[in-house]
């Protein structure tokens, strides 16, 4: 069962689906299942401490998979930001032909993955920075709603509306992302106008993902209004999985007058990974997306992607085309 579209042919995978950059879930371990499921795996490289663990982790994954998978880079705002260009030069180095990035600012980036002919996917939550990340020459724009896991801009915008948008404007191939993560939502993105999607939560709770069970099993039971958004007040928006810790930072960060200082305490990278490894739900931030409403099971990556498939092509054949008078 396959689906061919110009994602598939532009990454040389069997699905038209993509493993999002996920802050320590993007290891050797998720990327190569998803890619020896017929996806693109994506590595997240500010999960590796150094340019150099980078370096070691996509060894990591070549061995654990012959198929394509790429490394993501995400340019976060920061007073003292990672060495990015040792990032950019150790996924080019390392012979990575794809690379996601996402984040403000990436023409630079850009530009030195294309000179050395690398695929730039770019993550985008708005029409106009599709339309700019395209006019940088990026080859495929994953086009990101507010359902979404992480930081969906300040438009909010859900993908119904967000996806067609782009559609419009846009003329480079588009990956759907956010609040998908079934065959009918796989369906949906391509009647939308897009060619294959982009899945980060829904890949959380999968047998491979490198998270705790109990983390896992709280994705499976939430339903699609646990989630909060935090950081609104300070235009950095983000949803995250709806936890005591969460439901804190939403608190302070309402109160007037309130800083960023004020939650960092409680938001910090270590602690979000503690959380994921130890399942310990009150440890810091679960970053996750209202998909969490359609999640029922903890699949392999392989039953999963098939799954999907599967089911949207019965869905074009059967469904939809039983519409037709």
């Amino acid at each position: 069962m396959a689906l061919k579209t110009k994602i598939t042919e532009m990454l040389g995978i069997q699905h038209p689906i993509v493993q999002g950059g996920m802050m320590w879930v993007g290891t050797a371990e998720m990327a190569s299942a998803v890619s020896n499921a017929g996806g693109l795996g994506i590595l997240t490289a500010l999960t590796q401490p150094t340019p150099d663990d980078l370096r070691r982790e996509i060894d990591r994954c070549r061995a654990m998979t012959d198929k394509p998978f790429g490394v993501n880079l995400t340019l976060l705002p920061s007073v003292s930001p990672p060495p990015y260009a040792e990032y950019r030069r150790a996924i080019i180095d390392s012979g990575v032909t794809i690379v996601e990035t996402a984040g403000s600012r990436p023409q630079e980036h850009v530009e030195e993955f294309k000179s050395h002919g690398l695929t730039v996917l770019h993550k985008c939550t708005s029409v106009r920075h599709a339309v700019s990340a395209q006019r940088m020459g990026v080859d495929i724009i994953s086009i990101d709603g507010f359902e979404c896991a992480g930081h969906p801009g300040e438009d909010d915008v859900p993908g119904l509306v967000l996806i067609p948008a782009a559609a419009d404007q846009v003329t480079v191939p588009m990956l759907a992302s956010g609040g998908i993560g079934d065959g009918r939502g796989l369906a949906a993105a391509l009647a939308l106008g897009a060619e294959g999607v982009n899945m980060g939560t829904r890949f959380c709770a999968t047998v491979e993902a490198p998270i705790h069970d109990d983390v896992k099993a709280m994705l499976v039971s939430n339903t699609e209004r646990d989630t909060n958004l935090i950081f609104r007040g300070f235009k950095n928006t983000g949803r995250v999985a709806k936890t005591t810790v969460s439901d804190r930072v939403v608190e302070i960060g309402t109160r007037p007058g309130a800083v960023f200082e004020d939650v960092r305490p409680m938001v910090s990278g270590a602690k979000g990974r503690q959380a994921l490894t130890t399942g310990d739900l009150d440890a810091g931030l679960i970053w996750a997306g209202q998909i969490q409403g359609l999640i029922h099971d903890i699949p392999t990556c392989a039953v999963l992607l098939s799954r999907m498939v599967a089911d949207a092509e019965a869905i074009i054949r059967g469904r939809m085309a039983g519409f037709l008078a």
